[in-house]
């Protein structure tokens, strides 16, 4: 439903003809024209000042955005993590064509497999962990560390701050 049938209760297209406005406003609008054919001068110094400021405003916000897209990018560089990846390590590969097939608890990484080599453009030549499975080539940044479960992960100790007992 559009703007003006909201307002005035019919359609634009079958009341364009007939459509006026309510007396106080066409009232008003008449004086106001009325007004800027008696001082063009001033109504083009107004209109000018205006057009200033609104260049104004929009280099400003320009400003403003170009500050926040250097801030958002400092800080997304800054949390980048390089991977670090070997021949002869074994990594999990992302399944992207795993939209076809429905399952939340379906795991996206397939694997694991063992890095044959790494080429310059970044790309990883990954195998299966079979004897007889061909190497494939796959980008690099669909390809992670593969952590075994006998690889020890250092967890931090937080001691717990004694409470006092209430008695």
């Amino acid at each position: 439903m559009s703007r003006f049938r909201l307002v005035f209760g019919k359609a634009y297209w079958a009341v364009r003809e007939m459509c006026h406005l309510p007396v106080g406003i066409e009232h008003k609008a008449y004086w106001t024209v009325r007004e800027m054919n008696m001082k063009p001068q001033a109504c083009e110094e107004e209109r000018k000042l205006q057009l200033q400021e609104l260049e104004e405003l929009r280099l400003e916000s320009y400003d403003a955005a170009m500050w926040y897209k250097e801030k958002t990018k400092l800080w997304h560089d800054k949390n980048l993590q390089v991977k670090e990846l070997q021949v002869g390590q074994k990594v999990l590969l992302f399944q992207s064509r795993l939209k076809l097939m429905p399952g939340k608890l379906k795991s996206k990484w397939n694997g694991p497999y063992t890095v044959v080599s790494l080429r310059a453009n970044g790309f990883v030549e990954i195998q299966g962990c079979t004897p007889n499975s061909i190497p494939f080539l796959v980008n690099g940044h669909k390809v992670k560390r593969f952590r075994d479960s006998s690889e020890q992960c250092v967890v931090e100790e937080v001691p717990l701050r004694m409470l006092p007992t209430i008695t």
